[in-house]
């Protein structure tokens, strides 16, 4: 008799099975474990309050006719709803949901910090930690940045991808096959930019949808708050009510076991409601350390699309543009030399370009290519010097006397094949570009080939002395910059 719920359920499961699709019964049934059964009512656990009320929604009347069927006509449902321990705090107690149930859902049991109920036109009863003071209805800051829009978001080559697609989440949110929207590059080169600029296109096409730009650091926090405090509760059905969803640098969630599973559970809340969500990373999430593989998996749902390092005439356009905004006239050739002297950080750019403004003010000098000279020197210095994939390649050509579009053809000449698997070898050891990123610079190879290209290498490096010689010097040259 002991064993005879267990009996039940799995009846239960078998008339289940044979009345919904296979993934729907792994996602909402496999997970359920069945827990007692007294007097006709078959008690069992879900995982979550809103696994509990998607049940509730969509597979009511199946449950009704499964535990009538098992039980007969006085036959019951009893949920036991046990928050996962990863966001739910070990004093917490399970609580139950009689049912099924007629008009309404009827809890034993609730823990003492759930939250009310949610409406937003007669306000908002759940601790808001964007709120706006002085107004009473459901209204979040943003956290949205006025002068990161489109307009000023220069579309070039370097990004085409990544701006079509977030200024078509911005026109449409959560009705696009951009959700998620995964924009990803190395620092400086306008992630963040945009993920403001689509955030502000919704909320100037769509007023009534509530908005909310957030980094992962200040969502992690808020999340140890909230267990610190006892109502997880209020904080994962805080974020469920959020219409777009910008969550900036998400690898920074790598290792974080527990941020990461509250945010799992919130992302498929959102997802399923048709909201939109938008995320930025310093990788694609094949490359993506210390992340979940439920949540990478999640990630490529939608569209991961990177802003890579930008052309002379972009970064050209991208100053010409800045100076435009603020009115401000500057030498072309000043501008010229800011755009040749820094090329892989727009971020840096940009900043070169008012320390040159500000030494002119101050010092009421006239901006010339001298002193434009004297401050980038000074910038430049006081930075990190990175390597780029275009230098390497550089190396690479005149080490071994390679015309550098003979190394980014489609031949299968031995020593061109062997030179571009060392320029992809070096830009992974040397840049912190994407495997993609490397890729479409080194003939539009996909990832696969450049980690192949990588493997290579390195087998070569360790079986071929000669080879080793090869590697050892471009390593050195390649160094010097440094």
């Amino acid at each position: 008799m002991d064993k005879l719920h267990e009996e039940i359920w799995t009846r239960c499961l078998n008339v289940i099975k044979d009345n919904i699709s296979p993934n729907s019964f792994k996602t909402w049934f496999a997970p359920i474990k069945p827990i007692s059964l007294r007097e006709n009512v078959l008690k069992i656990q879900v995982p979550s309050q809103f696994f509990y009320e998607w049940l509730e929604e969509h597979y009511i009347d199946l449950l009704k006719k499964t535990i009538k069927k098992e039980l007969g006509a006085n036959g019951r449902l009893e949920y036991s709803i046990v928050m996962d321990g990863s966001y739910s705090s070990s004093s917490s107690k399970p609580y139950t949901v009689i049912a099924p149930t007629q008009n309404k859902k009827v809890l034993k049991n609730p823990p003492i910090n759930m939250p009310l109920e949610i409406n937003k036109d007669k306000g908002e009863s759940i601790p808001n930690p964007f709120i706006i003071p002085g107004l009473k209805k459901l209204n979040i800051d943003p956290q949205l940045i006025e002068s990161y829009t489109f307009d000023n978001f220069l579309q070039g080559d370097c990004n085409r991808l990544a701006r079509s697609a977030g200024l078509a989440v911005g026109q449409n949110p959560g009705k696009t096959s951009f959700n998620p929207l995964l924009i990803y590059s190395a620092n400086g080169l306008g992630k963040t930019h945009l993920a403001h600029a689509i955030g502000i296109e919704v909320k100037n096409n769509f007023p009534d949808k509530t908005v909310l730009y957030v980094s992962s650091e200040q969502f992690t926090n808020q999340f140890v708050d909230s267990v610190r405090n006892n109502n997880q509760n209020d904080f994962i059905h805080f974020y469920r009510m959020i219409d777009v969803l910008i969550v900036d640098d998400i690898h920074c969630l790598a290792k974080k076991e527990k941020t990461q599973d509250v945010f799992f559970h919130i992302f498929n809340h959102l997802h399923q409601s048709g909201k939109q969500i938008v995320i930025t990373a310093d990788q694609p999430p094949v490359e993506m350390q210390g992340i979940e593989p439920r949540l990478l998996s999640r990630f490529k749902w939608g569209l991961s699309a990177d802003l890579q390092v930008p052309d002379l005439e972009t970064r050209i356009a991208i100053l010409e543009q800045k100076l435009y905004n603020d009115s401000v006239d500057m030498p072309k050739e000043v501008v010229e030399l800011i755009a040749t002297s820094i090329t892989t950080n727009i971020r840096e750019m940009e900043g070169a370009l008012v320390s040159i403004l500000a030494q002119s003010s101050m010092n009421k000098k006239e901006i010339t290519p001298e002193l434009a000279s004297k401050v980038i020197e000074k910038f430049v210095k006081s930075t990190p010097r990175e390597i780029t994939i275009e230098y390497i390649q550089k190396v690479i050509c005149d080490y071994f006397n390679i015309p550098h579009d003979k190394l980014n053809s489609k031949t299968r000449k031995r020593e061109i094949v062997q030179a571009r698997q060392l320029s992809m070898y070096f830009a992974k050891s040397f840049t912190k570009s994407s495997l993609a990123a490397i890729g479409s610079k080194c003939g539009n190879k996909d990832h696969a080939t450049v980690l192949h290209a990588c493997k290579t290498v390195k087998n070569l490096t360790d079986t071929d002395k000669n080879f080793r010689k090869y590697v050892d010097e471009l390593e050195n040259i390649i160094k010097i910059k440094l």
